[in-house]
């Protein structure tokens, strides 16, 4: 079936979704590290804690990829994975600046993570499944537009209410100003998804008798799981190919998420830990260094077409990742708090990439009709890395990297560089068809 060509309202619907994905994501990212740091944890043991969203996205990602592709009911093909994940995630995130200790914010934090995965990973397929081939790279795009919005909001909330006046703390010394964040970032979350199910409808599976037969074949967990490695043992060469540049890419980002803002508190805001007065400062300054990174990304996002088709998919994803691990290096050459504006900015430049060429890149690889399950496995190349990172900065954090935050972001840096490298080896499919 030739999908029809969508206008931009449309596209804009069925992408809002993810601004409210996002604002839970950007909530947990600027907050997670200073919350567990206020509950009393160990830097050197952050990666570990944060190992809930790398984890929970290997398992859950890959099967909500298969089982979307295998359901249709009154709400469609993904909307039903949609609205659950939205619900449970947004309970979480509710509660989440309410943890009285560590356990309790970790738990929480496996649980919003695994709803998160169920939300997210089907808004990846959904792209796929609406839109034409040529309008595929907008409908990425567009979603990292709300990715940069969503998390822009979220970064800069804390620090906004502090700006107007909320300035007490929890019992546990968490500020007001990111529990009221959380609270707001719940209701954004499950508002933003409902929009998308409302707003937007679902083609039915072309071949309704066909699909009912294939979803009797491969009804059960064991079914789910033979296709989910029947996909891995059969991936496409450019899946392959990006995975090596996915590994390097994520192996950076939570260097970044889980660091930076200590980072900056240690030798920017001269902070060393939670019992400084200046650290609370320090850690919402940090959010909205998040916010710049994710305002550059919502600017750049509307312009990478225009520059993809000026040049390739390639050079822009290569350009924009050495642009993030420039913009991480020079983090160690700043003493100025305002001078971190321009590292986020090369930041944001890759993150607008990271979330949009790759699977532009992807999407005319594989067969449309495993569009979800190999969204879902493309995944594992997101979350294994960060599962890696959680398990080798640890043992490395207090002598090879000195015990010094500041140098966990730089490893990131170095990463991104490795991974733009790796981009030349990509074999981009559209490109060769169109020669």
């Amino acid at each position: 079936m030739q999908k029809p060509r969508l206008s931009f309202w449309q596209i804009w619907n069925m992408s809002f979704g993810f601004l409210g994905i996002q604002f839970g994501w950007g909530l947990q990212l600027a907050n997670m590290s200073p919350i567990y740091k206020y509950l009393h944890a160990e830097e050197s043991s952050l990666p570990y804690l944060w190992l809930a969203g790398p984890i929970t996205g290997l398992i859950v990602q890959p099967i909500i990829g298969s089982m979307s592709d295998r359901t249709w009911n009154r709400l469609g093909r993904r909307r039903p994975y949609f609205l659950t994940g939205a619900i449970l995630a947004s309970i979480a995130l509710f509660f989440m600046p309410d943890s009285s200790v560590l356990w309790m914010a970790a738990g929480l934090l496996w649980i919003l993570d695994a709803s998160i995965n169920i939300t997210m990973e089907p808004f990846r397929a959904f792209v796929a499944d609406k839109l034409p081939e040529e309008q595929r790279t907008l409908g990425f795009v567009m979603q990292s537009f709300f990715i940069g919005v969503g998390q822009t909001l979220a970064n800069g909330l804390p620090y906004l209410f502090s700006a107007l006046g909320v300035v007490g703390v929890m019992a546990t010394g968490i500020p007001l100003s990111v529990d009221y964040a959380f609270k707001i970032g719940a209701i954004v979350f499950l508002v933003a998804v409902l929009w998308t199910v409302v707003t937007t409808k679902e083609y039915p599976p072309e071949n309704l008798e066909e699909f009912e037969r294939m979803k009797r074949e491969t009804k059960g967990v064991l079914a789910g799981f033979k296709e989910i490695f029947s996909s891995v043992t059969e991936m496409p060469p450019t899946m392959k190919q990006l995975a090596v540049v996915q590994f390097f890419t994520w192996f950076a980002l939570p260097c970044m998420w889980q660091f930076f803002s200590l980072a900056i508190a240690r030798h920017v805001f001269l902070a060393p830990d939670e019992s400084s007065p200046r650290f609370a400062e320090a850690t919402e300054w940090g959010g909205l260094c998040f916010a710049v990174y994710n305002v550059v990304c919502f600017v750049i996002a509307f312009l990478l077409p225009a520059f993809a088709n000026a040049t390739s998919r390639k050079t822009v994803h290569m350009i924009a990742l050495v642009c993030g691990g420039v913009g991480l290096i020079s983090v160690f050459f700043i003493g100025n708090k305002w001078m971190l504006f321009a590292s986020m900015a090369g930041v944001g430049i890759a993150w607008a990439s990271i979330l949009s060429m790759p699977y532009v890149m992807l999407s005319t690889a594989v067969p449309p009709a495993r569009m979800g399950v190999y969204m879902g496995v493309f995944n594992l190349f997101i979350v294994i890395p960060q599962i890696v990172m959680s398990l080798i900065v640890p043992s490395i954090f207090n002598n090879v990297l000195g015990g010094d935050p500041r140098n966990a972001v730089v490893l990131g840096g170095i990463s991104l560089l490795v991974a733009a490298v790796t981009v030349l080896g990509v074999r981009d499919v559209h490109v060769l068809k169109s020669v």
